[in-house]
C-alpha cells in the first residue's frame, strides 16, 4: 500500500502528545518493510480557504503552525486521491478532527479530512463520500463542518463495548454508498491506550470492512492518521489497518 508521509512530521512542533518525540518514528518502524512512502506535499491556501475562515487560517499562522498544518492537509488530499484508485494511508500530523471552520482545539489546526474530501469534490472527482471515525474522541471538527454538506455521511464510532463497536463500524459501512470512504484513524481506543477498548486485530478487521464496502460499491478509500498515543503499540496498530485495507 501507499502511504502519503513527509520527513518533516517528525519534528516537534509544540509541546502536545499529537507532536511527541518518537510517535512518527514508532509507526514508520514497523510498516516501512511493508509499504511504498510517498512524499506529501502542502495544500494550497485555497484548500485550506474552502474550509476554514480567513481569522483562523491567520490564528494558526500567528502560531507559526501553518506550514506544518498546511503539510498535513496536502498529505491527506493526496491520500484522499490516490484512495480512488486503490487503498491509501496518509501519515500525517497534525491531527484534524477536532478543527471547526473558525476554531480548533485537541491538537489539532486545519480539519485535514474536511479539507481532502472538498478538494476532490471542487475537482469532481467526488460526487459523495463517508467518513468513519474511529478515534477515542468524538470528531466534532468533522461534523461541524460537514454535516452542512449534504454529499457527505460522518459516522463517529462511540460504542463503549468492543463487540458493539465493530458492530457499528459493520453498519455503518453496509449502510455506505459513496464514490469515497475516508477514515479518521485514531488509534486511541486501543486496550493500552487511553480507551483501553480495543485490540490490534480490531483495526485490521475494521481496515478489512471499509476496503470490502468500497469494493463493493466501486468506490474508493483511505485513511489519515488522528489519534494515538502509546508508542509501543502505534505502530503495530497502524500496520494492522494497512493490513485490513490492503485485503481482496
Amino acid at each position: 500500500m501507499k502511504v502519503v508521509f513527509h520527513e518533516d512530521f517528525y519534528k516537534v512542533y509544540t509541546g502536545d502528545p499529537a507532536s511527541a518525540p518518537g510517535r512518527m518514528e514508532a509507526i514508520v518502524e514497523a510498516i516501512e518493510p511493508h509499504v511504498e512512502f510517498i512524499q506529501a506535499e502542502p495544500a494550497v491556501r485555497q484548500h485550506i480557504a474552502a474550509i476554514h475562515s480567513e481569522m483562523h487560517i491567520q490564528q494558526v499562522e500567528n502560531q507559526g503552525l501553518y506550514e506544518i498544518a498546511v503539510l498535513a492537509a496536502g498529505g491527506a488530499i493526496q491520500a484522499a486521491q490516490i484512495g480512488l484508485s486503490e487503498p491509501c494511508f496518509g501519515l500525517i500530523r497534525p491531527p484534524g478532527h477536532h478543527a471547526s471552520a473558525a476554531s480548533a482545539w485537541g491538537f489539532c489546526y486545519f480539519n485535514n479530512m474536511a479539507v481532502a474530501l472538498e478538494a476532490l469534490r471542487r475537482k469532481n472527482k467526488i460526487k459523495s463520500a463517508c467518513v468513519l471515525d474511529f478515534d477515542l474522541h468524538f470528531g466534532d471538527g468533522s461534523i461541524n463542518i460537514l454535516e452542512k454538506r449534504n454529499w457527505v455521511t460522518v459516522n463517529n464510532i462511540e460504542s463503549r463495548s468492543r463487540s458493539d463497536y465493530l458492530k457499528e463500524v459493520e453498519l455503518a459501512m453496509k449502510n455506505c454508498q459513496v464514490d469515497l470512504i475516508g477514515i479518521s484513524a485514531g488509534f486511541d481506543n486501543h486496550t493500552d491506550d487511553w480507551g483501553g477498548l480495543l485490540y490490534t486485530e480490531d483495526y485490521e478487521e475494521i481496515g478489512y470492512r471499509v476496503r470490502s464496502a468500497a469494493d463493493a460499491m466501486g468506490g474508493g478509500c483511505f485513511a489519515i492518521l488522528e489519534g494515538g498515543y502509546n508508542h509501543e503499540v502505534l505502530g503495530q496498530n497502524v500496520m494492522a489497518l494497512i493490513a485490513g485495507m490492503s485485503r481482496v
